[in-house]
């Protein structure tokens, strides 16, 4: 609960390095000289002491983007400065919950990026079919559209059944809402065309009813997700998982903590397993390029090499 210090796996250690992958988020507001303005003292302050509170650790997020989302936030919650912010987010857990939706942008779409879905079906379905049963990851879930895209794609694909789909975020309320499987009836259109582009083989409208005043998904779908809480800053590995899929969440982060969770994403796969990557994100520059080789590079989706 966001009101209690998150409980977390063991930490590993942070490798060292520097990874590069689109938008890093270098603050150019920085002064040449370092001179960090009122604001950015005010930001380094709050998140540190988010983590100290909560257990949350957005201390290597990208600053530009960080900067954005806290001073938006700050705007959104009415608060006169970041420190009178910390103040009442330190003392009151439900403004926490507000100030993380704000930090975690929970906005995503099922199907997003078609072809993404279609390399999946095209490269790495044929690969997972080898396997008696397996483990998929989707790292950075958010409300849960990609990991029921998934979902819908694996059963389409006879692999539903023998798979353990693990769905994780850092955001309670996400999760929360994840779990419900209701979406908007007015996002349907969108997700159904997705869903067309993206090579699906039925009508979409066989995964929902309405229900609840919105469109409730499948419950054979939600019943084969596992969501759970994990941060990628601080947690430790998924072992042995075929498949891991982490899209549009790395570049939210500075350099440090991306090569961590390339790192944690090479740990976590099987020998020969897939990564899947966000349309902005690419392996090209990274530290941890040697780890991976590109299966569809045009489609951010790599392989893991070596022992």
């Amino acid at each position: 609960m966001p009101g209690r210090r998150r409980q977390r796996l063991p930490r590993q250690a942070d490798r060292a390095g520097a990874p590069v992958l689109a938008d890093a988020g270098v603050d150019a507001e920085d002064g040449a000289a370092g001179v960090s303005s009122v604001a950015d003292i005010e930001i380094r302050l709050l998140v540190e002491a988010v983590f100290l509170r909560y257990g949350h650790d957005f201390r290597d997020y990208a600053p530009a983007s960080l900067k954005r989302r806290v001073l938006g936030a700050q705007q959104k919650m009415g608060a006169p400065s970041v420190s009178a912010l910390q103040e009442r987010v330190l003392h009151d857990a439900s403004e926490f919950a507000i100030l993380l939706q704000y930090l975690t942008v929970p906005v995503s779409e099922m199907f997003r990026d078609p072809p993404y879905y279609l390399a999946l079906r095209r490269h790495v379905v044929p690969v997972l079919k080898t396997y008696p049963s397996l483990k998929v990851w989707v790292a950075g879930c958010s409300t849960g559209e990609e990991a029921y895209s998934l979902a819908i794609l694996l059963q389409e694909e006879d692999l539903l059944a023998r798979t353990i789909l693990y769905a994780t975020d850092i955001n309670h309320a996400s999760l929360d809402r994840a779990r419900q499987g209701i979406f908007a009836l007015d996002q349907m259109q969108g997700f159904t065309r997705n869903y067309q582009r993206a090579g699906g083989t039925r009508s979409f409208s066989d995964y929902y009813t309405a229900a609840y005043g919105g469109a409730l998904l499948d419950k054979g779908l939600r019943d084969s997700i596992t969501f759970a809480d994990h941060s990628l800053a601080t947690d430790a590995v998924f072992s042995e998982t075929q498949l891991i899929s982490c899209r549009n969440v790395l570049i939210y982060f500075n350099r440090k903590l991306q090569d961590r969770a390339l790192g944690l994403f090479h740990e976590s796969l099987s020998r020969r397993g897939f990564l899947g990557l966000g349309s902005r994100e690419t392996l090209e520059f990274s530290a941890h390029g040697q780890d991976f080789e590109p299966v569809s590079k045009p489609d951010r989706i790599y392989r893991r090499v070596g022992p």
